[in-house]
């Protein structure tokens, strides 16, 4: 096997590693979508989930929200409400955009690495053919 084919049990962790990511990454933007919408109909709320966010870790979004359903049920329904719309909305789009992202961040990549490299063997060229040539008659012995 090559080293770019990707064994199926290897593709499936990797898609299952994604998805708990992207998952509370979606969260994420639930919680500060929730938050805006609090602060301008109840600032308290606003300021109580902004303290809450701040103490309880939200780089996992499931742990993050068994610990706001402890606290705030409501806070916790209505934020897992907007994060199901967000990901319904997202869906449609980002297989696409996530191939055709990747596509282009690599081909400007590979553009980069091959303009340095092509300036070093440019410079490195130059300085060869700077140096002085034995058989030069121009040059003093």
């Amino acid at each position: 096997m090559s080293p770019v084919q990707v064994r199926l049990m290897d593709l499936k962790r990797i898609a299952n590693d994604t998805s708990k990511v992207l998952i509370s990454y979606i969260t994420f933007q639930a919680v500060k979508t929730v938050m805006n919408q609090l602060r301008e109909m109840d600032p308290p709320d606003a300021y109580w989930l902004n303290a809450f966010s701040t103490k309880e870790a939200l780089q996992d979004g499931e742990v993050y929200l068994s610990a706001l359903l402890e606290e705030r049920a409501d806070l916790a329904m209505r934020i897992m409400t907007v994060r199901q719309h967000i990901a319904e909305g997202i869906c449609e789009f980002l297989p696409e955009m996530l191939t055709s992202g990747i596509q282009q961040a690599n081909m400007e990549h590979r553009r980069v690495h091959l303009e340095r490299i092509t300036q070093m063997k440019s410079v490195e060229f130059s300085e060869e053919s700077e140096l002085p040539n034995d058989s030069d008659p121009t040059v003093d012995s």
